[in-house]
C-alpha cells in the first residue's frame, strides 16, 4: 500500500512510518498540518491516508477537517483517522459521498498491529472500519427521521459490528448465532435499505454501514 502519514506529534508520526515500512507499505509522505495532508493528497494519489484529528495550529478538529477536504479535493481518496480522540463534528461530512474508505480508530485502543493493519486494508479497499465508542457517538446524534426504524434490534446488532468492520464469522461469535443466521439477517438489512443485488455484496455492506452512520 501507497501511504500518507498525518500527525502532528513527530514522535507518533515517525513511530507509524517505522511500521508501515516494516510491513511493507511505501510511505510517500509524513505530514504534520491539515495543509500538507490535502496537498499531499492532491499530488501524491495514495492507497490511504492515515490522520490524527487535532493538529495546528488549534489542536481541535484541523485533521478531520482536512481529511473532509481532502476528499473534496479527490473524490473518494480513502482515510482512516487514528486518534486519542473521539470527534464527530465533521464525521458527516467525511460519510457524506457515499463512497466507502472511511475509517476512525482510537490509538489507545488498538492493541494489535495485524488489527490496525487489516483495517487500513479494509479503508484502501473502499470498505470502512469504525471503533465501538466512535459509533456510539456517532449514534447519539442519531435524527428523528430514522432511515434505520424498520430493522429489527438483531439488525441493528449486526449492522454495528458490520460498522466496527467485523467479517460475518466474527459477527457469528459475537452474537453467538450461526454464519447463516448473520446472512440471513445481513440480508434483510440490504432489502430493508433498498440496496439491491445490482450492487456486489461488499458494496451493498459499505451503503449499509454508511446508511448506519449517517442516521
Amino acid at each position: 500500500m501507497r501511504v500518507v502519514v498525518a500527525d502532528d506529534a513527530v514522535l507518533i508520526r515517525e513511530g507509524l512510518v517505522r511500521l508501515l515500512e516494516e510491513f511493507g507499505c511505501e510511505v510517500l509522505a509524513a505530514v504534520g498540518t491539515g495543509t500538507e495532508l490535502v496537498a499531499a493528497v492532491d499530488e501524491l494519489r495514495p492507497d490511504v491516508s492515515v490522520v490524527d484529528v487535532r493538529m495546528p495550529p488549534t489542536f481541535t478538529d484541523e485533521g478531520l477537517r482536512a481529511a473532509v477536504a481532502a476528499r473534496q479535493k479527490v473524490p473518494g481518496a480513502p482515510i482512516l483517522i487514528l486518534s486519542q480522540y473521539v470527534e464527530v463534528s465533521y464525521a458527516d461530512d467525511l460519510l457524506a459521498d457515499a463512497r466507502g474508505g472511511v475509517g476512525y480508530l482510537l490509538k489507545d485502543r488498538v492493541v494489535d498491529v495485524e488489527e490496525f493493519l487489516t483495517g487500513l486494508r479494509r479503508v484502501a479497499g473502499g470498505g470502512t472500519v469504525f471503533d465501538p465508542q466512535v459509533v456510539a457517538q456517532l449514534m447519539v446524534r442519531r435524527r428523528r427521521d430514522d432511515p434505520l426504524g424498520s430493522l429489527t434490534p438483531r439488525e441493528r446488532e449486526v449492522l454495528a459490528l458490520m460498522a466496527e468492520g467485523r467479517s460475518n464469522p466474527a459477527i457469528s461469535r459475537q452474537l453467538v448465532v450461526t454464519e447463516g443466521a448473520v446472512e440471513k439477517h445481513i440480508r434483510g438489512i440490504f432489502v430493508k435499505l433498498n440496496l439491491y443485488a445490482d450492487d456486489t455484496d461488499q458494496h451493498r455492506r459499505v451503503l449499509a454501514v454508511l446508511a448506519y452512520l449517517r442516521s
